[in-house]
């Protein structure tokens, strides 16, 4: 069975009469897909018909940036419009461990329900170590009305996964593979459960292409030419999350939501691994890094967008564009206010997904702090120039991401006044971040172990 495709036409018939009801929102998130890892950002080989087709339909970033390098905190920049170490998130979340999304920050889905959306989350969620434990906040404590999820990945594989929870129920052993199980649930939702006179948020945060991989035999069978297994695998597992993506499309077709539904795909960081022999074989589209890794190949990644009748067809943005920003610009397309109580490092980016700026406006420079052993560094991009420092803010690296995108040629001693100033700002923007996020990265393992020091943070909090 080949993947479900997406008829361009058809869209073009489902949208020709757009309702004027509040609009109803998805963000689709993949695991450790790579820049490069689609056909239409330029794979050769992988099959991704649903996602392709998708980006004839709206917008297709060139710029668009996880909130970090690996995947909890780009989940909570996502959720919060703020940047991981300002809301606590500084690292990924090991099953069991004190760091979680707090309840003092301001969620997306909260704020939506507060205006009257019905909400929903259905796949991975590592938000929290106490994983449907009252002892810490579970999904609906930030906002879901109905949420199906695992701590981190699918077990023990993505194949007949056991550990998935439905509001606060183990499910047991389901039948079928990761992401169209995930989207399954998320059609069910759509279908029968939510309030269908309320407009809708749903998160659908896939497992696939995150290690360990399993992929169902019929995308295995898309890829005969590959005489590697495990890039047969890998391959067929973004076509299994392609095809899942498709078929929430086609629900949003048949249930004639698309034409009032904003829709936004990104990934959460990088590919894993080396891409050549390691586990992990997708694609940075040829920058430099991976997951892990605050150069562009562990931090740039896909990013689509649809809004019929406000962003146009099969078109391309080139501004930049962080995972914080999804917070503020799908409040702003609600018609939500966005908090004014505290930072947010995310701007509402619609005027760029809908071609009207060419620049956007902000107010915090984009950033990046990695807190994971070994690859622990801080960047800043302002403007086309990136700045990279160790964790000591020690050592620093300049490029021009305009003329140098794979970050070959270091300028901090031929643009000096540039870094100086620069370099200055970072220290000045890390230091403010620091002095408002708990202090769980000064006293717990870079690795979101058990903690080095007494159990106290900056920020007073019950359930946080």
């Amino acid at each position: 069975m080949r993947p479900l495709p997406l008829a361009f036409s058809s869209f073009l018939i489902l949208v020709s009469s757009l309702p004027a009801a509040q609009p109803n929102l998805v963000l689709f998130l993949a695991d450790d897909l790579g820049y490069g890892d689609l056909g239409c950002f330029g794979h050769p080989i992988i099959k991704s018909p649903n996602l392709d087709a998708f980006a004839k339909q709206g917008v297709r970033l060139t710029q668009c940036y996880s909130g970090s390098a690996v995947c909890s905190p780009s989940r909570s920049a996502l959720l919060t419009g703020r940047t991981p170490h300002r809301n606590g998130v500084y690292t990924w979340i090991a099953e069991g461990a004190e760091v979680h999304l707090r309840t003092s920050e301001n969620t997306l889905p909260e704020l939506l329900k507060g205006a009257g959306y019905t909400t929903c989350h259905s796949g991975k969620w590592h938000l929290n170590g106490l994983f449907n434990n009252p002892a810490q906040p579970q999904p609906n404590d930030h906002g879901y009305d109905w949420w199906m999820a695992t701590q981190n990945n699918a077990g023990p594989s993505h194949e007949n996964p056991n550990n998935f929870v439905r509001n606060g129920q183990p499910v047991g052993q389901m039948q079928g593979y990761s992401a169209p199980l995930v989207v399954g649930e998320a059609i069910t939702w759509l279908r029968e459960k939510r309030d269908a006179s309320k407009p809708f948020f749903l998160a659908v945060w896939t497992h696939e292409p995150h290690y360990p991989i399993k992929s169902d035999p019929k995308f295995k069978a898309l890829y005969p030419d590959l005489t590697d297994d495990v890039q047969r695998e890998h391959h067929a597992n973004v076509t299994q999350m392609d095809h899942a993506f498709g078929m929430l499309m086609k629900s949003l077709d048949e249930q004639k939501l698309t034409g009032n539904t904003f829709v936004f795909f990104t990934s959460d960081n990088g590919p894993e691994g080396d891409g050549i022999k390691s586990p992990g074989r997708g694609s940075s589209g040829g920058l430099r890094g991976r997951k892990r890794d605050v150069h562009e190949g562990g931090i740039r990644v896909p990013g689509l967008a649809r809004w019929p009748g406000n962003i146009k067809l099969a078109t391309t943005c080139d501004v930049p564009i962080i995972g914080s920003d999804i917070f503020p610009t799908m409040l702003g397309i609600a018609g939500v206010k966005a908090p004014a109580d505290r930072a947010l490092d995310g701007v509402n980016a619609l005027a760029a997904l809908n071609g009207s700026a060419t620049k956007l406006e902000r107010p915090q420079p984009l950033f990046w702090r990695l807190h994971m052993a070994p690859n622990m560094k801080i960047a800043m991009r302002v403007d086309d120039w990136k700045i990279l420092a160790n964790a000591e803010l020690t050592e620093f690296e300049l490029y021009n991401l305009k003329d140098d995108v794979k970050e070959t040629t270091d300028l901090k001693d031929k643009e000096t006044e540039r870094f100086a100033t620069l370099k200055a700002q970072l220290i000045k923007h890390n230091a403010a971040i620091d002095a408002e996020g708990p202090d769980w990265w000064q006293r717990l393992s870079p690795n979101g172990g058990s903690a080095k020091g007494p159990k106290k943070d900056k920020k007073k909090s019950a359930k946080d």
